[in-house]
């Protein structure tokens, strides 16, 4: 049974499975794809937008499908983009019309279904819960429908992804389950367990959430069991409504990127709320930049040969020392800058670090290592080569030494979990700053880098503070900026208003990139708030379910507003929508007026 490295990149197998005439899975390389955000019955939009998303690099293609005359629209797309010289696979994307999946599976490559709202449930004694008899009837009824559409998927050659959401869980899943990882992957496992009784093996999966710590969460646990019961299905890897700009990459890239560092991941799509062939080179970069790693010969692993007891998405214990470690919220440590909204809490110049308050730390390495003041706050450069059984006693008694860990392998992940492991292992609670050292002067390759390389260390409890060191041409706002956004992303440090923005697509009710442009403008100003703005129901007060008020599409020209899970507001004209959140934000004490 596979198992992942923690240290040193290995490659899940996978079978191989046909997605029209491209392979997926096995030794294939990770395919990369895109969804379009055209409406599907308009035909010329859709097939100029398609063949952007070929050029770009793309190697599928996926279309919202809700009903069978967009299926039909997308039978015509595929002929046109096909007599234009083009061979990319297409996919129907099916929500509540499993009548439309059989359908559209008889002339479409691969069909995507949500085991969410593939069916409809069944009628039950009790609103707020199901009996095991119920529960049962509702697994039968998926049963008998589901396998009817395996049928037709075998008699045409037909490819389906199950993709699981966290913000389409059915309710007999939410309340047996709850919105957990466990629940998505039992929704999943059921589904997969009716292709295997079936012979049906052409099956590509996705655990998805906008919350990446869910996301990681689900994927890894769905492997785990998946190897248990021997399905080598392969995985199509996603963070769904990332949003835009650096805010979609960043997070992206640290919810994707901790996935194929695992060696997990057939198939990836960044989901920005942009044109989505802007998608494609950021899928792109990531997935080199990890899958580079398995070229490596050099082995990693930890320098102790004590047993390591790892506490999952735990935080490390640690010493507190000048606020960093313990309980304190994960600190930033950057150049000196000049950002408008964002002040790291430490600055460093000149290889010395200053406080808020102008105190100075000198930064010492473990060649120069002299100071007699045992009780005074230092930072010590060190990384995993120099720690030995000496070194940890000289750590043991330094409590006061904050360690800036640097990595010098080309897989940073699994040096800097060595290293903390070995920490672990040892009972060494001296704090740790994740140090990243880079060289670029594209602002979205460092986006990238840094949040594939030190994302996950925070979502895992093991880094107390970030220190982003560049030798290019990148500014130090944009540095603090990028660090602050690694923290947020992973979930440990909230430090500006957060917008769980949907990539848009067929189903999208509004003007999306105009109206999120419209409300970061009106809010950006705000700190800690989570904004969701989707653009249909599909996943919208799902994915949105933890942030603080949503913006959703309920009908044409006409938005349903939220707070948390409540619907506040229904049909607001999209004309007025933008005023209203901002009134709603203000009538819940959440406002404050911006800063000139």
């Amino acid at each position: 049974m596979w198992k992942s490295d923690p240290y040193n990149y290995t490659i899940r197998p996978t079978d191989e499975i046909a997605i029209g005439n491209l392979k997926l899975g096995g030794k294939n390389p990770i395919r990369i794809q895109s969804m379009a955000n055209t409406d599907t019955n308009d035909i010329k939009n859709s097939v100029n937008q398609c063949i952007r998303i070929i050029n770009a690099g793309a190697d599928l293609v996926r279309f919202t499908t809700q009903g069978t005359k967009e299926a039909e629209s997308l039978r015509i797309i595929k002929n046109e983009i096909g007599e234009k010289g083009y061979e990319t696979p297409l996919v129907a994307d099916i929500h509540f019309t499993a009548n439309v999946a059989d359908h559209v599976a008889q002339f479409i490559e691969k069909v995507r279904i949500n085991p969410g709202n593939y069916v409809a449930g069944v009628k039950r004694a009790s609103k707020d819960n199901y009996t095991d008899e119920e529960y049962q009837q509702e697994f039968e009824k998926i049963e008998t429908r589901f396998t009817e559409f395996l049928t037709i998927c075998k008699e045409n050659n037909t490819a389906i992804r199950i993709g699981v959401n966290h913000g389409s869980l059915s309710e007999r899943m939410l309340i047996r389950w709850g919105n957990t990882a466990e629940g998505m992957v039992e929704s999943c496992m059921e589904f997969l367990r009716i292709c295997r009784n079936e012979n049906f093996e052409n099956v590509v999966i996705s655990m998805k959430a906008s919350n990446t710590v869910q996301m990681i969460q689900s994927v890894r646990l769905l492997v785990e069991k998946m190897e248990n019961e021997e399905f080598h299905f392969p995985i199509h890897l996603g963070v769904t409504e990332a949003g835009d700009g650096e805010d979609g990459r960043i997070k992206s890239a640290v919810g994707i990127g901790a996935i194929l560092a695992d060696g997990i991941g057939n198939t990836i799509r960044v989901s920005l709320s942009e044109e989505p062939e802007a998608e494609i080179p950021v899928a792109t970069l990531l997935r080199d930049y990890i899958v580079n790693r398995a070229n490596l010969t050099h082995k990693i692993g930890p320098k102790t040969t004590k047993p390591i007891h790892i506490k999952p998405f735990v935080r490390r214990a640690t010493n507190e020392v000048n606020l960093v470690g313990n309980y304190n919220a994960p600190v930033v440590i950057a150049p000196k800058n000049n950002h408008p909204t964002l002040k790291a809490d430490y600055i460093i110049e000149d290889n010395v670090i200053f406080d808020e308050k102008g105190n100075s730390f000198p930064i010492f390495d473990t060649q120069n290592y002299k100071t007699d003041e045992k009780n005074k706050a230092e930072f010590l450069r060190i990384h995993l080569d120099y720690l030995n059984a000496e070194q940890i006693t000289f750590l043991k008694e330094n409590p006061n030494l904050i360690l800036l860990v640097e990595t010098k392998s080309e897989n940073p992940v699994g040096e800097f979990r060595a290293f903390v492991h070995t920490l672990l292992a040892e009972n060494v609670k001296n704090p740790v700053i994740a140090v990243g050292k880079y060289a670029e002067n594209n602002l979205e390759t460092l986006q990238i880098k840094a949040a594939a390389d030190l994302g996950i260390l925070f979502i895992e409890g093991l880094a107390d503070g970030i220190l982003l060191e560049n030798k290019g041409t990148i500014s130090s706002e944009d540095i603090v900026s990028i660090s602050f956004g690694i923290l947020q992303a992973a979930r440990v440090r909230t430090s500006k208003t957060e917008y769980i923005s949907c990539p848009g697509c067929g189903r999208t009710l509004f003007n999306l990139q105009t109206v999120i442009a419209r409300i970061k403008e009106k809010t950006g100003h705000l700190t800690g708030l989570k904004i969701g703005i989707m653009g249909c129901i599909v996943n919208g007060p799902g994915e949105m379910a933890d942030a603080d008020y949503g913006y959703v599409g309920g009908s044409t020209g006409r938005v349903s507003l939220y707070k948390k899970y409540d619907c506040i507001e229904k049909g607001v004209p999209e004309e007025e929508a933008v005023d209203r959140l901002i009134e709603l934000i203000k009538q819940h004490g959440d406002w404050v007026e911006p800063y000139n």
